[in-house]
């Protein structure tokens, strides 16, 4: 089998430590400033990386903005040759279609990208686009392992860059309104909160073939080990291997936390043990466990989650959350996203002395919303509603739950350091490499 092809770096690139060192040179305010000082009306010029999936869906709504005198769009980028070109005609003209991401970041006259690419990908575009003065909306997950996670949120600290993840709950009128409830006190002291969710799928049992025409199969694959293509393993399949996408817990575990940890303002306090439990596959590529139930406790407020594959389904939905407090329960099915909370929550009247939570409403739509809360951010240097440090912060549960199953054992865990205690083979496994030249 042949090598895979390695592409080199743009040719007009400067070199990563001199381009460091320009960079951050350039930056002399607090860590979060307005792009080009820009006005209420200033346009923002913005490229799109990744325009499958949710990433056309992103595109959609810049269209619209578009119309509304927020954006340029300047570029799009796909390895898939088929879906940058129709990306590509339906963004319009004067919009650069690129292969290769490192060529869109090079643009001085791109203000921002969105990032809608597979998970794996996520980190190492993140933190090049920090590095090339570009804000960022990056789709969650953060990252596939913790230590891409931090590199994130270092390299936006660093680089004076807005980075907003796309746990679009915390935009949704729905999630606002389970928030609006707990924070007032409506449910006293929460205690236990409980998800339920639909099985992870089992498959993958397809043979190794040519990945399909137009698709850069090493480009695709990035920082993974190199493996021949295969339907098991793209393009959204790449959501059930551990490897690559961590199944149901990563992506559905990724909106469902986020949401949580805003209701219970918790978003700075760290599990200090987490303990999974699952069943493996029985066949296939797909290595993600069916059945899985996680127990996360913290300290100091105390409470517990749970996270369970089926779980006690509360409603028709798939997904969602139960809030047990010592007065009352909420139940918020999916993710706060689409489906009203409980009639007590979505009927509820803030009293006189009551807590407001902050919330954008311009749009009914959740995903719109959660892009106005990301211009706003940019052009007046405040933290977005899912800035990175929060959204790594709730992509770790979601890695240490997968990894406390991976490893048979619970996991005794120290935030601050961001250590597992004791284990030092779990620490290992928080990080991963990255295939040359794919790399941070």
């Amino acid at each position: 089998m042949p090598r895979p092809s390695r592409l080199p770096a743009p040719p007009s690139a400067v070199p990563r430590r001199s381009f460091l060192a320009t960079t951050a040179s350039l930056v002399t305010l607090p860590w979060l400033i307005p792009t080009r000082a820009f006005g209420a009306h200033q346009r923002l010029a913005v490229g799109h990386i990744g325009v499958g999936g949710m990433g056309g869906a992103h595109l959609a709504n810049m269209k619209r903005f578009r119309e509304e005198g927020e954006v340029d769009i300047a570029a799009v980028c796909d390895v898939d040759e088929t879906r940058l070109l129709k990306a590509a005609q339906e963004a319009g003209p004067g919009v650069t279609p690129y292969r290769d991401y490192r060529y869109l970041l090079e643009r001085k006259d791109i203000d921002a990208v969105v990032i809608a690419t597979p998970d794996h990908w996520h980190p190492i575009q993140c933190v090049h686009a920090c590095e090339s003065a570009k804000h960022v909306f990056v789709e969650k997950p953060a990252s596939v392992t913790l230590t891409d996670g931090r590199a994130m949120v270092t390299a936006a600290r660093r680089h004076r860059r807005v980075v907003q993840v796309g746990s679009q709950g915390r935009s949704a009128r729905p999630a606002h309104a389970a928030c609006t409830y707990i924070r007032n006190g409506m449910l006293g002291k929460v205690h236990t909160v409980t998800c339920w969710h639909s099985l992870n799928p089992v498959g993958g049992t397809a043979p190794d073939t040519d990945p399909p025409p137009g698709l850069d199969w090493d480009l695709w694959l990035g920082p993974l080990p190199w493996r021949p293509y295969n339907p098991g393993y793209a393009p959204g399949t790449f959501r059930w291997l551990l490897e690559s996408g961590g199944g149901v817990i990563r992506d559905r575990g990724a909106h469902v936390f986020s949401v949580i940890r805003w209701c219970l303002e918790a978003d700075e306090q760290q599990p200090v043990t987490v303990e999974a439990t699952g069943t493996p596959p029985p066949r296939g590529l797909w290595d993600c466990p069916p059945l899985m139930k996680v127990v996360y406790t913290f300290r100091n407020p105390d409470w517990t989650l749970i996270w369970e594959q089926p779980g006690d389904k509360r409603g028709r939905e798939d997904f969602g959350i139960v809030f047990h407090g010592d007065k009352d329960f909420l139940i918020v099915s999916r993710d706060g996203t689409q489906v009203d909370p409980m009639k007590k929550a979505h009927e509820f009247e803030i009293p006189t002395g009551g807590v407001h939570v902050p919330q954008i409403t311009r749009f009914p739509d959740y995903n719109m919303n959660h892009k106005v809360d990301w211009f706003e951010a940019i052009r007046t240097g405040r933290t977005p509603i899912m800035d990175i440090e929060p959204a790594h912060r709730a992509g770790t549960l979601c890695i240490l739950g997968n990894l406390s199953y991976q490893l048979g054992r619970p996991l005794h865990w120290d935030g601050a350091a961001e250590r597992v205690v004791g284990d030092e083979l779990a620490n290992r496994l928080l990080s991963g490499p990255h295939r040359y030249p794919y790399c941070l």
